[in-house]
């Protein structure tokens, strides 16, 4: 696979589609939200499952927060804006943060049913796509995540990993997504210091 390159012209601000899946890590969505739109425009897109644990009163102001309900709510007819596609046009990356084993699962399997997948299917893989996975330690230790994991790479999707600490479910062990710090790191080192 080709090198990636930044899409956004010199000067201009990145555009970043963040994106939650459903894990207790959701909780660090908008603080991930917070910190990415202090140097790029940023637009959000959330599962169901992970609306169960981000607050959209205190969602950052200026950061529209997609989900599945706004799929086809502007589609009336053939020529009509559709979502997941303008969502993919208009990101210059995309993060899964948290990438949850369930969305995993559905990304190396090729579903897409829901916004989230929807967009996946659909991305134009010449642009970055990083997830940063957040499950119980048995669940990232289960074949079947490797497995995955694997597919995803195929497709050139960079992993930041998990890491290790105490988990939402009390267990210690690694599957602990990596903070939003890191996770915007990663994304600066794409981008350039440039944005800082």
């Amino acid at each position: 696979m080709a090198a990636q390159e930044p899409a956004s012209t010199e000067g201009a601000r990145p555009r970043v589609l963040l994106a939650a899946s459903g894990s207790v890590a959701a909780i660090k969505f908008e603080v991930l939200c917070r910190s990415v739109a202090e140097w790029a425009d940023v637009r959000a897109v959330a599962t169901a499952s992970a609306l169960h644990f981000i607050d959209g009163a205190s969602f950052p102001i200026g950061v529209p927060l997609y989900t599945d309900d706004d799929e086809w709510s502007r589609w009336r007819r053939v020529g009509d804006e559709v979502l997941h596609i303008e969502l993919r046009r208009w990101a210059d990356a995309l993060v899964i943060a948290p990438l949850s084993a369930n969305t995993l699962a559905k990304i190396a399997g090729g579903l897409c049913d829901n916004l989230l997948t929807c967009v996946v299917r659909a991305w134009d893989y010449g642009k970055p796509v990083y997830v940063a996975p957040a499950m119980n330690t048995f669940m990232w230790d289960n074949p079947f995540t490797a497995r995955h994991l694997g597919v995803v790479r195929e497709l050139g999707i960079s992993l930041i990993p998990p890491v290790t600490k105490r988990l939402a479910c009390g267990d210690y062990g690694n599957g602990a997504m990596a903070e939003p710090s890191e996770i915007c790191r990663t994304l600066l080192l794409f981008f350039g210091p440039q944005h800082l």
